[in-house]
């Protein structure tokens, strides 16, 4: 049980600015792509417009191209977003399914495998605009100005289309509006990215425990920090860092842990942490080399 001042594993509330104008994201996860995108037909019948929903789904951009292109159009579609995708870079881009979000990319994911990301910012989410983005629709993004994206969540993101889940991120502008679009989420099958998150770390916790034993440490009682030492490590900004790199930024986190953990081995366990996570991550980039 998490006590009043227990930090605790739950993201906050996650922020982007969006042409200026502040906005949440809120992901569901999705056991497949049609609920997904039933979920994003939903969310466009509420008013949501095609500019704050992002779709992100395993499959090849090529797969998406000839799908899009058996789309037939008619007078009730957008100027410049029917099926034929014409030019994928640098236009927008219709997408199969019935529905238009004006941009697409795609990537290999580290233990993935190919990825489709679908809406203005969607290559944003999972680094892929630049170089090894595949396609993208780069006026569309050049558009979207993009602050704060939820970048300590897209691990979870990676490890739901690594179990051929698939993920939808919306924006709201306020509060009584995200509530409505978790609800319609949840309501169309998704898995709120917490859970994921906490079903993600049940699939590892064994494997950890074993490996923390061997070294000696009490897993039961230092598990919330190496827990969080692990995830920093999958932090976007933190990938393929060693531990002394991040140290020095870390140093203001490491004391608020002590002081919720006194007599823990705090610096020691979120050390541990991290350098597990990160063999984690190498793990998974070796897996997609092979």
């Amino acid at each position: 049980m998490v006590g009043k001042d227990e930090p605790t594993y739950n993201c906050p509330k996650n922020f982007l600015i969006l042409e200026g104008v502040i906005m949440q994201t809120v992901a569901g996860v999705f056991v497949s792509r049609a609920d997904a995108e039933r979920a994003v037909q939903k969310l466009r019948s509420m008013g949501l417009g095609d500019d704050k929903i992002n779709l992100l789904t395993p499959g090849s951009i090529e797969k998406e191209k000839v799908e899009a292109n058996s789309v037939k159009t008619d007078a009730t579609e957008q100027p410049g977003m029917g099926a034929a995708f014409g030019g994928v870079v640098g236009g927008a881009a219709g997408i199969a399914g019935g529905y238009e979000l004006g941009a697409l990319a795609g990537a290999l994911i580290p233990g993935v495998g190919p990825v489709v990301a679908l809406g203005i910012w969607g290559a944003t989410l999972l680094g892929l605009a630049g170089a090894g983005a595949g396609a993208v629709a780069g006026a569309a993004l050049e558009d979207a100005t993009t602050t704060g994206l939820p970048e300590d969540e897209l691990f979870i993101y990676e490890d739901a289309l690594r179990r051929g889940r698939s993920v939808v991120v919306a924006l709201s502008e306020d509060d009584t509006n995200a509530e409505s679009v978790r609800g319609l989420m949840k309501a169309a099958g998704a898995e709120t990215v917490d859970a994921a998150r906490d079903k993600w770390w049940v699939g590892l916790r064994s494997a950890e425990k074993e490996h923390y034993g061997k070294l000696g440490m009490n897993f039961d009682r230092e598990e919330k920090i190496y827990r969080q030492g692990f995830e920093a490590a999958l932090h976007a900004k933190n990938r393929c860092k060693e531990y002394d790199q991040i140290a020095s930024e870390m140093a203001n986190r490491i004391e608020e842990l002590q002081r919720h953990h006194p007599g823990a081995n705090v610096e020691e366990a979120y050390r541990r942490g991290y350098e597990r996570g990160r063999e984690y991550y190498q793990n998974l980039c070796d897996k997609t080399k092979k």
